[in-house]
């Protein structure tokens, strides 16, 4: 039991290790690549798009091989998932269009509470106070990190919201896929990933069109741009099976606050690799995060061990109770259920 639990822990631990050193390298990769002092490839959506054609791709390949099974799920609920996930996506990338950088942040923070309340709505799920204040510490952490102008318009208010929405839906119908399901999350990403990849390939260079004003087809293509074209996209396929494998094994809210590490970790390596300004109030705020996130993971741990401790009901009869009710029951006199009198 106790190996059990050990190799539980490592598995957990190998998981979220993936989700963050992949999610890093590529957030490390597109700056590289979409940067106009990179290669100045501005086309997001499209690129996402790339992302999903890859994971289906190796996704195909792992099926035919017999690496990977393939469990049933409806097309009607795999099509409603990809088009919740392209308007995440599509959805952030409007956000970050048109709002500051401050209010994007801020929309980003909110999905934490949003999760919490749309788990309370559709699983009648609920938090323990420690946990609670660990999730209000990690946002106001990462909030002095991350947050500066904060400036607000009604459209970009509107994506804003349709975003945080989209995304964290995607993030709980992830792990309710699973659970009702019992598919795996390679499998299940192999099942969206097509879906996803083929509308973000026709429709994201016109939504790349709308957001930058550029043409695809206009870009020139260096053997450069290829090589970090290829690389996000091995990192995406990392990332997001990690991210269905992470949602899968934590909740989604956990997923969200376990997330800012990466938000730490991408301000670092930018302060490391990119000469990014660290302030004071950086520092700050990225311990209070990890604070926050220590805190959390204690919250967590104190709700399970409650869990277990609480007395649970009776499975089974004794021998001494069903002799009792067979008693009970050759000695009660039956009655007629119309005129309620004894026959006995």
């Amino acid at each position: 039991m106790e190996s059990e639990k050990k190799a539980s822990m490592v598995s957990d631990m190998g998981a979220w290790a993936m989700n963050v050193i992949s999610s890093v390298g590529i957030i490390m990769a597109n700056k590289q690549l979409m940067s106009s002092s990179g290669y100045a490839f501005s086309f997001a959506t499209t690129l996402t798009g790339f992302h999903f054609a890859v994971t289906a791709l190796v996704g195909l390949v792992s099926n035919a091989t017999g690496l990977s099974a393939s469990k049933y799920v409806p097309f009607w609920e795999l099509l409603w998932f990809s088009i919740v996930a392209n308007m995440s996506i599509t959805g952030m990338n409007f956000s970050l269009m048109l709002n500051s950088v401050g209010f994007y942040q801020i929309s980003k923070l909110s999905m934490i509470p949003v999760v919490c309340v749309m788990e309370w709505i559709l699983h009648n799920k609920h938090y323990s106070k420690q946990v609670k204040v660990a999730v209000i510490v990690v946002v106001i952490g990462v909030g002095v990190c991350t947050v500066t102008d904060v400036k607000v318009n009604a459209k970009g208010f509107i994506c804003a919201c349709v975003a945080v929405f989209s995304t964290s839906l995607q993030q709980i119908t992830i792990g309710s896929f699973q659970k009702k399901y019992s598919i795996g999350s390679f499998e299940l990403l192999s099942k969206t990933a097509p879906i996803q990849a083929l509308s973000l390939l026709v429709f994201g260079p016109f939504v790349d069109y709308y957001l930058n004003g550029k043409l695809l087809t206009n870009y020139k293509m260096s053997s450069g741009a290829i090589f970090f074209i290829l690389l996000s996209c091995t990192l995406a396929v990392f990332c997001n099976v990690s991210q269905y494998l992470c949602i899968g094994r934590f909740s989604a809210v956990s997923f969200q606050v376990l997330g800012h590490m990466k938000t730490v970790c991408v301000l670092t390596l930018g302060w490391l690799l990119f000469d990014s300004e660290l302030t004071f109030k950086n520092i700050l705020g990225m311990i209070l995060a990890v604070v926050g996130m220590i805190i959390y993971s204690w919250a967590v741990e104190v709700d399970k061990q409650s869990t277990k401790t609480l007395p649970h009901a009776k499975n089974s009869l004794t021998e001494e109770e069903i002799r009792l009710l067979k008693e009970g029951v050759e000695n009660t006199p039956v009655k007629d259920v119309e005129l309620g009198v004894s026959k006995g």
